[in-house]
Parts: structure tokens; sequence; C-alpha cells
């Protein structure tokens, strides 16, 4: 937002502030203003003149000769290579002795043999943004009104003046206009604020004689009004407007939709204007567009409309886009005679959805997406009526044609003075807290006990609802800088991670420290890879997004493991195809068709090895990924969680999943026995399709393991005595698990019993169809003191037992 300080001074007294202590001000009061421009950028020694004659150069072809008159009584010759000067022209004109922006000083000179006594300036050379004039005049000299001659040009063109960029929070939509910033500038400094003049010459025609105003979408349009102006002389602005306009950055069209602008500007209430004989029987209709409806909006693009966007249309077709932009089969042109002018609260999100979906901003549609003032709807609708009136010859007709759905009505806040103080570590008396209120302009009242103040918080400040926001007024208002320094004091909560996010940290550090790369994707897939992993996906039916970035974007994801494969691809295509990741991420999962409720979000681990773990070197080969490495980045993660005596792992054949190489993984605890995941080789057909070599993955469920998990630390001291080892090789069926071995084993040997592991596996003819040998080392120590010969092979026959007996092993000699 641009703020003029010459246009602000009409509706606050600045005398005594400059503009930079006015900007100090204001960004100490919590709007902060990024630049203070001065609108002079070192003109002095122009003056308004006026060209009498033009006649070619002798000696160029693209220059004229021409005579001007500045008022001094003696005519200036003043050679002019601009394409558009003409004779009868008034055009800015640095005599001689003149300084321009830039450091240019004018003096006399000859310009191919011709002497020329001055320039004629444009835009640009007087330190004007010209590109907000029509482009004759950005490519030639600025072309002026009849003015009176010699008149300095920096008067003419208000240049003694600083424009103010206030760098807006999105809740201070209050200070898009000039009135709020007067509101603002105003209760920071104490002095009363202005408002302009809304007089309205009414003719004798009535209105609602040419109009009717109906709102079919009342939940989107709360208040809609419209005057009826005939009899307008659409023409150029006078040059104080133009002059406003373009300080704010808005450039000058006509005078009657330069009135609209000038008003939004002011009021903050975004203004159009209809030409009144194309609106079809005067009747003016808010509604939803309907399928397939068209419109060309004012920029000159066909819009193809929506059923959720709010037009406003007349008896056959619309004609605007509400709040965002108008449409070009209504535009007020130069032979536009009679006019509609419209004021309306449109609802903020709708002109947020439609600006957005057709890519069209306005400053009218910025002012609409943050909710205007509804208060402003008819006193800006009022002051427009009256400009019009007097720029444009226009006779406003008796009264306003509306449909009000709602009534804008102030808020009531009661606040304790005790919390404001407390709040602020201050002591400010009531009375002075109910100035500052006033210097607000908010109404309020002392409660009878004088412990409350209940104050009435006008609609144009939208952005206070609570008390907490009185508060911040109070303190923006008494001065940031006065409030005192106060210790802190009241409970303290130290700061620490909750349970899931330590063992989520602890497991991304231990996967580092064991070399996997951390990968992090997209939480959003294609339907088609949902298909993968179905004994991951629960069931779980895809939830698709709303405005998804793309048909491979388009659901959220049921498992991590697909995303991972697509990881691996991308790596193999880029010649890395030695590739071990791991992914902490979330899954989401639902059994609903559209959704009534949250989706459950489940935290989950998975890991991918494929191609060489360790590369080839001159003193040994390339180590490949196998299921082992994988099960084996597993342990360590249940080790880390202190798990590795609740989890064990059963042959299983998930879909997509190698069915003689994957095992569910399976946790024990006090509520039974649920598995929590699968690790194993991808199927061969799964593993062509991705084009990988053999790959070997894992997916595992966290949420299981945050309350399952023990990370307490035991302390136990170095053993003192000497271990017994023995060994025990025993053939049994092929296919009894290693792993029920062992665990035989130790509930038979007890306490005693250190370890116990696989240290052979074989097979062939000799031991038999269907059998195998399995080769099982044993450790034996007491605590305390040296084991005997006796007790170790006690121990050791009730192993063996235990196995004969459970296994039908037999022991190989």
């Amino acid at each position: 937002m641009k703020v003029s300080t010459s246009w602000l001074k009409d509706y606050v007294d600045l005398s005594g502030i400059t503009p930079q202590e006015l900007a100090e001000k204001m960004t100490d009061g919590g709007i902060e203003i990024d630049a203070v421009e001065p609108m002079d950028k070192g003109v002095a020694g122009v003056v308004v003149g006026y060209v009498k004659e033009k006649t070619k150069h002798p000696d160029a072809d693209k220059l004229n000769v021409c005579k001007v008159d500045v008022g001094t009584g003696e005519d200036l010759q003043i050679v002019c290579g601009a394409p558009n000067v003409d004779a009868g022209q008034h055009v800015p004109v640095a005599t001689v002795g003149a300084k321009l922006p830039g450091g240019l000083n004018i003096k006399r000179a000859k310009l191919r043999g011709v002497e020329s006594q001055g320039m004629i300036c444009s835009a640009r050379e007087l330190g004007l943004n010209d590109k907000l004039l029509p482009k004759e005049l950005q490519e030639g000299i600025l072309v002026l009104p009849k003015l009176e001659l010699g008149r300095p040009i920096g008067e003419v063109l208000d240049l003694d003046t600083h424009v103010l960029e206030l760098d807006l929070t999105p809740n201070r939509s209050d200070a898009l206009s000039l009135l709020g910033v007067a509101y603002e500038v105003g209760a920071l400094t104490g002095r009363p604020v202005k408002l302009p003049e809304q007089d309205v010459f009414a003719a004798a025609e009535k209105a609602a004689d040419h109009l009717s105003v109906s709102v079919e979408a009342p939940e989107l349009c709360s208040h809609y009004s419209a005057r009826y102006i005939k009899g307008v002389n659409v023409a150029p602005s006078p040059l104080w407007l133009q002059n406003r306009l373009m300080a704010a950055g808005v450039r000058p069209i006509n005078n009657i939709v330069d009135v609209t602008n000038y008003v939004m500007l002011e009021y903050g209430q975004p203004l159009h204007a209809f030409d009144a004989d194309q609106v079809a029987g005067g009747s003016i209709v808010v509604r939803l567009a309907r399928e397939g409806e068209t419109l060309e909006t004012l920029d000159g693009q066909q819009r193809t409309l929506q059923p959720h966007m709010l037009v406003i249309a007349d008896r056959d077709k619309p004609v605007a886009l509400a709040g965002v932009m108008g449409g070009a089969n209504s535009e007020v042109t130069d032979e536009t005679v009679n006019i509609v002018l419209e004021s309306a609260k449109f609802d903020g999100s709708t002109v947020r959805r439609t600006s957005r979906q057709l890519g069209l901003r306005s400053e009218s549609s910025l002012r609409f997406e943050k909710e205007v003032d509804p208060a402003r709807v008819i006193p800006a609708l009022d002051r427009a009526a009256s400009l019009i009136a007097r720029l444009g010859q226009g006779l406003v007709a008796d009264g306003i044609v509306q449909e009000v759905v709602k009534a804008a009505e102030p808020i009531v806040i009661t606040v304790g003075l005790d919390r404001i103080n407390t709040y602020l570590g201050t002591e400010i008396a009531k009375l002075e807290i109910q100035t500052i209120f006033g210097r607000l302009g908010f109404g309020s009242e002392i409660s009878a006990d004088g412990s409350a103040v209940k104050v009435e918080v006008p609609t144009r400040r939208g952005d206070i609802s609570r008390d907490v926001d009185l508060i911040e007024e109070v303190a923006r208002l008494y001065g940031y800088d006065n409030i005192p320094t106060t210790p802190i004091h009241g409970d303290t909560t130290p700061g620490a991670l909750t349970a899931s996010q330590a063992i989520r940290r602890e497991l991304r550090r231990r996967l580092s420290d064991a070399g996997l790369s951390e990968v992090i994707n997209y939480s959003f897939t294609s339907p088609a890879r949902t298909k993968l992993f179905p004994a991951l996906g629960g069931g779980s039916r895809p939830i698709r997004l709303a405005m998804p970035m793309s048909e491979e974007r388009s659901v959220l994801r049921t498992s991590l493991l697909p995303q991972l494969l697509e990881t691996a691809t991308y790596n193999r295509n880029r010649k890395n195809p030695d590739l071990a990741v791991f992914e902490i991420g979330t899954v989401f999962h639902t059994d609903e068709e559209a959704l009534t409720a949250l989706p459950h979000e489940k935290h989950r681990l998975a890991v991918l090895l494929t191609g060489a773990l360790r590369g080839a070197s001159w003193n040994r080969k390339a180590q490949k990924a196998d299921f082992y490495d994988a099960k084996g980045v597993l342990e360590s993660v249940f080790a880390a969680l202190g798990l590795s005596g609740s989890v064990t792992y059963e042959a299983d054949a998930p879909e997509h999943l190698h069915p003689g190489r994957t095992a569910a993984v399976k946790l024990h605890t006090e509520l039974g026995e649920q598995t929590i995941g699968y690790v194993g080789q991808l199927h061969p057909e799964a593993q062509q399709a991705e084009d990988l070599d053999d790959t070997f993955v894992a997916e595992i469920d966290l949420d299981v393991l945050y309350d399952a998990a023990d990370r307490s630390i035991v302390y136990r001291t170095l053993p003192r005595y000497p271990a017994a080892e023995r060994d025990i090789a025993v053939t049994v069926d092929a296919g009894v698990p290693a792993a029920a071995l062992t665990a035989a084993v130790k509930e038979a040997a007890g306490e005693l019993l250190e370890s116990v592991r696989v240290f052979d596996v074989y097979t062939g003819e000799k031991l038999g169809a269907g059998r195998k040998s399995v080769a099982l080392s044993l450790v034996y120590r007491h605590p305390e003191r040296t084991m005997t010969d006796e007790e170790v092979a006690g121990l050791h026959a009730k192993a063996v037992a235990e196995l004969e007996q459970s296994f039908s092993a037999e022991l190989r000699k």
C-alpha cells in the first residue's frame, strides 16, 4: 500500500511532523514502513509553458523547432525531438538554469546549428513513473491540461509530497485505505480524523425506476447496493486526481474509472461502474455462475466460469466477476452516457478462490480477500457518486437500490483493567486506557466498580475480536518503549523431545552411522503405486488430494516402499546402482471411500538395499547385499529399542516380495503377538518391472514400538570368571527354523547359559532327504565362581535332551 502524505493531509493534520518522523511513528506503532520516497527527485526551474508554433528543423528530420511561451513575456526557442510535440499544447518546460533528476543542468545549447533555450520535458525526465501514463506519453513529452503559464511544475504535479510504502501484515487490512491509515496516524499523534464529504445531488428521477437488484447467493454477498447516474461526460480526470492515483501506483484511465479507484484507495471499499445501457433490462443479479458460462474480462481475456464463482449478471448474461474484475460487455467507454455504480460486500474466501483459479489478481480482489468493512459500503458509494456528479457532470438519481442480507454491527468486548496491566507489566491508569481507546476511535465505558472497560470496536477493525487484541492496541498506543522490563515469573517447563521423537532421532543416528543414507520422499504418490505391497497398506483405500500437483502425486501414500523403489530406480538410471537407504515417514490409512474423518497417520521405517554394500578391492571381492543384511539393519533397530528378545521372524510370502526369501517381523508383548512389518527380497517380477537387480527391503510400523521400547540403560560388571564353551551339531527336519532351536536351548539350559549362536548349517545326501544339520555354539558362565565340568555337562545334557524331545533331533558325532 502506497500512501501520499499530501493526500493523507486531507484527513489528518500532519503539521510539524516530517515524513520520516511519521514513518518512524507508524513503524513503532506496529505498521512497518518499508520506504519513504519523495516525489520530487530534484526538479527546479521547470514551469508550465505553451507551444505557440512548431516548425521542422532545417538540418534534422526528427527534430522540431518550437516557439514556447512560459509567461515571462518573451518567447523561448526550444529544439525538441519528441514525436508527440505540437502547437497548442501546454507542456513542462525546463528553462535555462533548471535542474532535473540525475544531476542534469539545463544550459543554452545549439542543436544542429539551431539555438535551444531550454527543454520540453517528458514524465521520465521529471522523475515520474511514466509506465502509469498512456503509451504516447511514455514515448514523448508530457502533455498537460490548460494551466496558468509560468506555474512551477512541482506545484502542478504535486511533487512536494512523499510516498510511504506500507508493509502490512495480513491482519491489518484496515490500513489498505487512506482513511484507515488516517485513523492509525490520528491515534498515534492524538489528532482528530476528518472524513471526506459525501454530498450527493439527487435528481427528480428515482434510481428504482432504472434499476433492480437481486441477491441469489446471500451466503456469498451480505450487502449489494447500486446508484444510477445519467448524463455523464467521460473524459480525462483533472490533474490533481491523476497525481494522487499515480502516487499510489494506479494508472489513470478516465474520470469515471478513476473516481472508483480513488474512492477504493480512500475508503478501502472496491467499487465498479457499469455502462447502464449495456445492462439488459436494468436488472442486477448477484448469483453463482452457470456451467459453461464465459465472460470476457476488462483485460481482454475470455474466461470460462465455474459453478462456484460469484458473478454479477443482468437479465441475459454475466457482466462482472464479483469482487475481481468487470466484464468487457459492460465497460465504461468514451460513448458511455449512463452508469450503474456498484458497492458491495462479497465473501472474501469466494473472491480469493476465483482470483486464484483464474490467475486474475486485482486491487479489488486484494481487498475483498481480506474482508472489507461492511459499514463503508454505502459511504463509499455516496462519495463516488458525489465525485462523479462533480467531475463527470452526471445527474445522480434519487435513492439507493440495494439488498441487505446482514447488517454490519460493531463488536463489544469487555476487558479487565488489571488484566491489561498484568499482561503488559505496566501500571496504566484507567483514564489513560480509556483515552487510548478514544484516540483509536473506539467507544468505551468503565464499569461501575471500575474494574473493567467495555469497548465498542468499529467494523473497520475486523482484526480485533478478543480482549487480548484490545490489550495489544493499548500496548501499541502507550508505546512499546514505555513498557518496563519485568522479570519473567511463573512455572517453567523444560523443553524435551517426546518419547516418539527421541526414538526417531536415535534411529536416524544409528542407521546413518551404519552407512545408510536417509531419504525424504513426498507423502503423495500415484494410485497405481498404492497397489504395491498390499500387506503393508492394511487394506486402506487411497486418499485423493483435492488439488494434486500431477497424477503421479494425486493420492496419499499407504506405505513407504513404493517410493523407495522410485528412489532406487532414479539412482540406477544415473549410474548409481549401489544403494543403502532408509526413510522414516508417515503413511495414511482409511477404510472410507469418501473421507468423513481424518485418516490414521502411522509412522513407519523402511529400508532398501541393492547392489554392493562394499566395493571390490585388490584383496577382496565386492560384497553384495542379501537378506541377512536387511534383517541385520532391523536387528540393530530392535537392539537400540531394547527389544532384541521380543522380536521373531517367520517365513511369509506377501504379494510383491520373494516367496522364499521373505519373513514377517513379529513383536511379542504382554498383549500377545502381532506382525509389525516384513523383511525380504523384492519379487523377481517386481525387480524386473522396476529395472533393478536383487533388491532387499524392509518396512516396519514404529507406532507399536514406541510403547514397547525399553530404552533404559543396564550396567553389568565385566565377567571375573572364565566361561565354558561347548558345541552341538544336530540333524533335524529341513523345515525347523534355527531360531526355534536356539530358543529351546536357552529355555533348557537356564540362566547360566550366557549365549547361543548358529555357526554352521549343512545339507547333503549323507543326511538324507528333508534333513539338515545345524551346529550351535554355547557359552556357559557363572557370575560368582568358576563352573565345574560336571555342572557344565549337566546343563549341556539338558539342552541336548530338549532338542531331541522337541524336534526329534539327532546328535551328530
